[in-house]
């Protein structure tokens, strides 16, 4: 059986402020780019990351 890539974060777009619900300790994230459900983003304590889309479901900050 092939595994479907469904994108769990549709609404980002570059510019949005996200945090890793997995991760908290990261901080908040600024989307720098997003290709297909790859997501790159740019953390305050982590630094500039790719995050799989299809496995996490990252939170908007207001």
């Amino acid at each position: 059986m092939v595994r479907e890539n469904i994108d769990l974060n549709p609404f980002l777009e570059p510019g949005a402020i996200v945090l890793n619900p997995n991760a908290p300790d990261w901080g908040k994230g600024q989307v720098q780019s997003k290709i297909g459900s790859k997501v790159t983003i740019n953390f305050e304590n982590m630094g500039k990351l790719v995050i799989d889309g299809s496995l996490i479901a990252l939170e908007m900050v207001n």
